[in-house]
């Protein structure tokens, strides 16, 4: 069974839900980890690629769209926008999943690390907490860590 982390901001503002989760993939990234980033569309793929290259002063995170073959990728960070994982991408070589998107979905169970970051915001608040009992209802134990204001 995944292990599924959700990681909680005090703030309801975009930018600081994808900076925070800037750094979980930075972090995994430097423990050796390939992270798959599931994002809910194009336009918050695009912008989570750009912040992927500043988001820190120092910050370096390799990355690339996602492969036609993910294992064979040599990026250790690959994005993927969509409604479905593709086939190849379950887990496709990925030790952990961090997924910004509002719907659940069994598919990330298939990851050993699944990681979640919700804002205050209410809808975002909402969806997380229905993925949070989606997850338990598939015999997962989520965690919750709360992240400071950056």
């Amino acid at each position: 069974m995944a292990a599924v982390d959700f990681y909680t901001l005090p703030e309801s503002s975009r930018v600081p839900r994808l900076k925070a989760a800037c750094q979980l993939v930075e972090r995994a990234f430097l423990s050796g980890e390939r992270v798959l980033v599931w994002l809910q569309d194009e336009s918050q793929r695009s912008t989570f690629d750009d912040l992927l290259w500043t988001f820190g002063d120092r910050a370096f995170v390799p990355h690339e769209p996602l492969a036609a073959d993910p294992a064979a990728s040599e990026a250790p960070v690959q994005l993927f926008a969509g409604p479905v994982l593709p086939a190849g991408a379950k887990p496709g070589g990925f030790t952990m999943l961090l997924t910004l998107r509002d719907e659940a979905s069994a598919d990330a169970l298939a990851f050993g690390r699944v990681v979640e970051v919700v804002d205050a915001e209410p809808a975002v608040r909402n969806a997380g907490r229905a993925r949070f009992r989606f997850y338990r209802e598939r015999g997962a134990t989520p965690s919750h860590n709360e992240l400071s204001d950056n």
